[in-house]
């Protein structure tokens, strides 16, 4: 199993690579988040790696860190999620937002990526749940908690959009009870 690479990059065609390893050229396909964030052609790039034998082919697919990695191998885990969805929604969406969905169960969050329809969005907020979501403060986004999740869960209840209630909850102390949150939260929701 090829798990690491780091050698020349001297291809850039989106989604995929050609990166020289002691003269070896190795095809990658990445996500377009890692895409984004690679050297120039020439210069000297390291990608964890991850290899799907199939019958017909042989395929690597490339990520900037290892937490991409490991989301990618939990989402080929899903049935009816093959490499190339895994991708696309690596692609779509980063790693917080994607937590915070889950965490959230927001399936419409996930419609919006390219070829994941509304039965592949449930399956995957069932799946991940628990697997992904409780990895929301480690994944760089604001991280939201249980009382805080049942408060934002409430507000959007009562209507309010997902910015509105986000924003909402910044006000909300950590560790405030569900119901002094949803209480503080309605306040800054009425004075914007």
């Amino acid at each position: 199993m090829i798990g690491r690479l780091a050698g020349t990059l001297l291809e850039k065609n989106p989604p995929q690579l050609l990166v020289d390893v002691g003269g070896v050229g190795y095809e990658v396909d990445v996500s377009m988040s890692t895409f984004y964030n690679l050297p120039g052609v020439g210069e000297k790039v390291v990608l964890f790696t991850h290899q799907a034998i199939r019958e017909d082919a042989h395929l690597l697919f490339g990520f900037g860190n290892a937490e991409e990695r490991a989301v990618f191998r939990q989402l080929i885990k899903i049935t009816g999620v093959g490499a190339r969805t895994a991708l696309s929604i690596l692609s779509g969406m980063s790693i917080a937002d994607l937590a915070q969905a889950v965490t959230l169960q927001e399936a419409g969050r996930l419609v919006k990526v390219p070829g994941i329809g509304k039965k592949t969005a449930e399956r995957l907020l069932l799946e991940l749940k628990g697997k992904l979501g409780a990895d929301l403060g480690a994944g760089g986004g604001a991280p939201v908690h249980d009382s805080q999740s049942d408060i934002l869960n409430a507000l959007l209840a009562l209507g309010y959009s997902d910015k509105e209630a986000l924003l909402a909850l910044k006000t909300v102390p950590a560790g405030a009870s569900v119901s002094d949150g949803i209480k503080q939260a309605l306040k800054a929701l009425s004075k914007g």
